[in-house]
């Protein structure tokens, strides 16, 4: 889902811009939870790319013993898809994160027409907001533009005191030739998978902070189990 741009207004969820064939280009449909098969439109022109229906169908099988009031982050929401399905599913709340104002203003079209009251959608450059330390989070969604080159310093700005909960899920999508991101000191990889050109890794931040006293559990310790 690299995004960080459109723009939209009333309608966002399922009325067409530009007739039928704009609608199917122009659209991701929530796969589960309360809102199952809601359609949820994005501007064109955008560059916007949403992660496959498969991809996203696959992560939320593996995030499933944990996304349950979870506080989950979108980052380069785009058409929001991977934030929305969260709380379609359960979580707690979802930041999302574009820094494209039009894109921001669609998304809250959106939030407003699924009466998504745990959403909230913010301008802002994602490294530039997570070095404020706005979290913890529980799962976080990692989606830049691809050859972007961002994941590294994006993971190490997550790595810093105060953005994830121990035990933390870090989702990352970008091309599969890249191969798996290179992960913290105490991070693991928890699942991987493939889709044509895409590579989707699911990485889980250790229980305990580097050099840090033992902390509660968190959302892997509560559930999951990796490979």
């Amino acid at each position: 889902m690299p995004r960080n741009h459109r723009s939209g207004r009333h309608n966002a969820v399922q009325n067409a811009q530009h007739g039928p064939a704009a609608r199917r280009r122009n659209e991701v449909r929530i796969i589960g939870g309360r809102w199952r098969g809601r359609k949820v439109r994005f501007p064109d022109g955008t560059g916007i790319r949403p992660s496959p229906d498969r991809v996203r169908e696959t992560l939320f099988n593996w995030l499933a013993p944990v996304i349950r009031g979870a506080r989950c982050l979108d980052l380069f929401a785009g058409s929001g898809v991977l934030g929305f399905e969260a709380l379609s599913r359960g979580a707690s709340g979802a930041v999302l994160v574009d820094h494209d104002r039009a894109v921001v203003r669609h998304l809250q079209g959106v939030a407003r027409e699924l009466d998504a009251a745990g959403a909230s959608v913010i301008a802002a450059d994602a490294l530039r907001w997570l070095g404020a330390s706005r979290g913890p989070f529980d799962v976080v969604f990692l989606d830049p533009p691809f050859d972007s080159g961002w994941v590294p310093a994006l993971l190490a700005k997550l790595d810093e005191p105060g953005c994830l909960a121990p035990g933390a899920f870090v989702y990352v999508e970008q091309r599969a030739a890249a191969g798996p991101p290179s992960l913290p000191s105490g991070w693991s990889l928890h699942r991987s998978g493939k889709a044509g050109d895409v590579g989707y890794y699911l990485a889980i931040r250790s229980g305990s902070p580097a050099g840090g006293p033992e902390a509660e559990q968190g959302p892997a310790e509560r559930g999951a189990s990796g490979e």
